[in-house]
C-alpha cells in the first residue's frame, strides 16, 4: 500500500477549493433573496455558477495531477467551530483524490442537468426557485464530500436532505407529491440518527470527529467499539442511499421534476452513503463484522431493486429501482474491503453518467408524451425521438455491462471482486452479483423495448416529438460518457491508481473462478436476460392493461410490500405507543397526578374560603375549638 503523506495546508489553485461550495451557495442565496427580480436571469446565473465550480474543480484536479501521488492531499481551514476545552473542533475542507473525484462528478453532471433544466422547466412560473434549490443541492453535496470531518460532513448531509425535500415536493400543490417529499425526509431522518450516534461515539472514544485523527486513533479502540461505529455509519448510509431496509422512499421520490430525479440518482443524494462508507474505510477495515454487514446489505438491495424493477410499468420508478440495485453493487464492493473500495467509486462514477443520461432521456420522453410515464402507453418512439432513442440506448448498453460500454468496465470488476475470498462468501456474494447482472439485463431491456420499440400504444391526445437542443445536448454529452468513460478510467487513466493515495493500492487477488470464465458467464446471463425481454416486450405485443401476473410480480409491483411491512412493524406500533402516551397524559398526568393535585388544592382553598365568614363569634368559636383540641392533644401525650 502506498503511504500517503499527511495533508499540507492548501496553496495555489487548491486554496480556492472553498469556492467550489461558495459559488453554487451564492447562486441559491441570490435567487432566493432576490425573489422575482431575478426571474429573468436567475436560472442562467445558477447554471453559470455551477459551471464555474466545475472549472475550479478541474483546475484543482490538474494541480493535484502534477504532484507526487503521496502529496495529493491538502486541507483548507475555514474557522474554529468549537474552540477550547477538551473538544477543539475546526471547520475545514479536505482536497484529496477521493473528494476531487466526487467534485468533478457532481459539478460536471450537475451542471449538465442545470442546462437541461433550462429547457425542461422553461414554462414553469417558479423556475427561479427551482434553480435556487438545485444550486443549494449541488453546494450541499460539495460540502459533504469536501468536509475534513464527520461533523462538517453532517452539515452537508443535512443540506442534501433539505434540498431533496424542497425539490421532491417542488410541485407540492399536488398532495401526493408533498407526501412523497415528507416520506423521503422522514425515512432519511431514521438514517441520520445513525450518523449522529456514530459521531457521539467518536467524540466519546477518540475525542474528535476529524477524518485524519479518527483514522490514527482507530487502532487504539476496541473492536466492539469500532464495530458499533461502523454499524451506525451503515445505518446512515442505508437511509441516504436507499439501501435495505430504508429504501422505501426512493420510488415515491419520482414525484419531483425529472431533472431532480437525475440529480438525486446520479450525482448527489444516493451516492452520499457510498461515499460515507468508502471515506470511513479505515474504520471498516478494523471492524470485519461491520464490513460484512455492508456486503450483506448491498447484496440484498442489489436483488431487491432488480426484482422490483422487473414489474414496474412507470418509466421513472423502473429507473429508480435500477438505481437502488446499482447502488447495491457499490455497497457490496465497498464492504469487500481494499479489494473493492476503488471499484465501488469506479462504478459510482460511470453509473452517474449513464443513469443521469437515462433519467434525462425519460424526461425527454415525458416531454413528448404529455407527461405520461406508463410504459404500456409508449412503444415505437424510436421513429419519432431519434436523439432520445440513441442517447438512451447508449445508457441502456452501459448499464447492461456489455463491452466496450462503461458499465462493462466497472460492474464486471465488482463481480470479479465478489468472487474473491475463502469459504462461503465468494460463492454467495459472487453468485448474487452475477444473477443480479442477468436480472438487470432483463428489466432494463424490458424498459427500453417497451418505450422505444414494438407497436405504438399512444393515447389519442399525444403527438410525440423530439425535445429542444437545451435538453438533448446534455443527453448527448452524457451518452458519450456512457459509451467511453469506463474504457478511459479502466485503461487510459486508471481510476484505481488515482485513488491509491486515499484508498490504498488494490492488491491482485485471484477469484475462486478464473476471470475469463466470470466474464463469459456474465455475458451469457446478460444476453439471456436481454433476449428474454426482447421476446416478451420487443417482439410480442405488449398489452395496454397489465396482466394480473404471478404472486412475485404482484409483490414486486408493490415494492415487495415494503410499505405494508413498515406500517405493521413501525407505523402501527408507533401510532399505538403515541395513543397510549396520550391517554396516560390525559388520564394519569392531567387527570391524576397534576390534575388531581390541582383539584385537591382547589377544593381545599374553596373549603378554607367558606371558613372566612366575617363573623367574630365564628372566629372565636374556631379559636376555642383549636385550644380545646391542642389541650386535648397534650393530655393524650402526657
Amino acid at each position: 500500500m502506498t503511504a500517503a503523506a499527511a495533508p499540507e495546508p492548501a496553496s495555489g489553485v487548491t486554496a480556492l477549493g472553498w469556492l467550489l461550495v461558495a459559488l453554487p451557495l451564492l447562486g441559491a442565496a441570490l435567487l432566493l433573496l432576490g425573489g422575482r427580480l431575478t426571474d429573468s436571469f436567475g436560472p442562467l446565473l445558477a447554471t453559470a455558477l455551477s459551471w464555474a465550480s466545475f472549472v475550479i474543480g478541474a483546475a484543482i484536479f490538474v494541480a493535484l495531477l502534477a504532484k507526487d501521488p503521496a502529496e495529493r492531499a491538502a486541507t483548507i481551514e475555514l474557522y474554529d467551530w468549537v474552540p477550547g476545552g477538551s473538544i477543539d473542533v475546526t471547520a475545514g475542507l479536505l482536497i484529496d483524490p477521493l473528494s476531487v473525484a466526487f467534485v468533478l462528478l457532481v459539478t460536471f453532471v450537475g451542471s449538465l442537468i442545470l442546462v437541461y433544466s433550462l429547457g425542461y422547466m422553461e414554462h414553469d412560473p417558479d423556475k427561479r426557485r427551482f434553480f435556487a434549490y438545485l444550486n443549494l443541492f449541488v453546494a450541499s453535496m460539495l460540502l459533504l464530500v469536501l468536509a475534513d470531518s464527520y461533523l462538517l460532513l453532517f452539515v452537508g448531509w443535512e443540506g442534501v436532505g433539505l434540498a431533496s425535500w424542497l425539490l421532491i415536493g417542488f410541485w407540492n400543490h399536488n398532495p401526493a407529491y408533498a407526501t412523497a417529499a415528507n416520506k423521503a425526509f422522514v425515512v432519511n431522518r431514521v438514517g441520520d440518527v445513525g450518523l449522529i450516534l456514530a459521531m457521539s461515539m467518536m467524540f466519546a472514544t477518540f475525542g474528535t470527529a476529524d477524518f485524519g485523527a479518527v483514522n490514527e486513533a482507530v487502532s487504539g479502540a476496541s473492536e466492539a467499539t469500532v464495530t458499533g461505529i461502523g454499524l451506525l455509519l451503515l445505518l446512515a448510509a442505508c437511509g441516504k442511499s436507499a439501501q435495505f431496509p430504508l429504501q422505501s422512499w426512493l420510488g415515491d421520490a419520482m414525484a419531483g421534476p425529472t431533472p431532480v430525479s437525475a440529480l438525486i440518482h446520479a450525482a448527489t443524494m444516493v451516492t452520499a452513503g457510498v461515499y460515507l462508507i468508502v471515506r470511513s474505510h479505515v474504520l471498516f477495515d478494523a471492524a470485519p463484522n461491520a464490513q460484512l454487514a455492508v456486503v450483506v446489505v448491498g447484496a440484498i438491495t442489489l436483488l431487491y431493486g432488480a426484482i422490483v424493477g422487473c414489474a414496474k410499468d412507470d418509466l421513472k420508478k423502473a429507473l429508480a429501482a435500477s438505481t437502488m440495485s446499482q447502488i447495491g453493487y457499490m455497497m457490496l464492493a465497498a464492504g469487500l474491503g481494499p479489494v473493492g473500495y476503488a471499484f465501488a467509486i469506479f462504478h459510482l462514477i460511470t453509473h452517474g453518467f449513464f443513469k443521469a443520461g437515462m433519467f434525462l432521456g425519460a424526461g425527454s420522453v415525458m416531454h413528448g408524451m404529455n407527461d405520461q410515464v406508463d410504459m404500456r402507453r409508449f412503444g415505437g418512439l424510436s421513429s419519432v425521438m431519434k436523439i432520445t432513442w440513441i442517447t438512451f440506448g447508449l445508457g441502456w448498453l452501459a448499464i447492461l455491462g456489455l463491452p466496450p460500454f462503461s458499465g462493462f468496465w466497472s460492474k464486471d470488476k465488482i463481480i470479479e471482486a465478489a468472487f474473491i475470498g475463502e469459504g462461503w462468501r465468494p460463492w454467495v456474494f459472487g453468485l448474487t452479483a452475477l444473477i443480479g447482472a442477468g436480472i438487470t439485463a432483463f428489466y432494463m431491456s424490458r424498459l427500453f423495448f417497451m418505450t422505444f420499440h414494438g407497436k405504438k400504444r399512444w393515447t389519442e391526445d399525444v403527438h410525440p416529438h423530439e425535445s429542444p437542443l437545451t435538453m438533448t445536448i446534455p443527453m448527448m454529452v452524457l451518452a458519450v460518457g456512457s459509451a467511453f468513460l469506463g474504457l478511459v478510467l479502466a485503461t487510459v487513466a486508471p481510476i484505481s491508481t488515482w485513488l491509491e493515495p486515499t484508498l490504498g493500492h488494490v492488491e491482485h487477488h485471484e477469484p475462486v473462478l478464473p476471470v475469463p470464465v466470470l466474464i463469459i458467464a456474465t455475458m451469457v446471463v446478460v444476453v439471456v436476460g436481454a433476449g428474454w425481454a426482447w421476446l416478451v416486450y420487443g417482439r410480442d405485443e405488449v398489452p395496454v392493461v397489465a396482466p394480473v401476473g404471478s404472486p412475485l410480480t404482484r409483490a414486486a409491483r408493490k415494492d415487495l410490500y415494503q410499505d405494508d411491512l413498515n406500517e405493521i412493524l413501525l407505523m402501527g406500533p408507533g401510532i399505538s405507543l403515541t395513543r397510549g402516551l396520550l391517554e396516560v397524559d390525559r388520564d394519569v398526568v392531567d387527570g391524576g397526578a397534576v390534575g388531581g393535585l390541582s383539584r385537591g388544592i382547589a377544593r381545599s382553598a374553596n373549603w378554607l374560603r367558606r371558613a372566612q365568614t366575617g363573623f367574630a363569634r365564628s372566629y372565636a368559636l374556631t379559636m376555642l375549638a383549636g385550644v380545646v383540641a391542642f389541650l386535648g392533644a397534650l393530655w393524650v401525650i402526657n
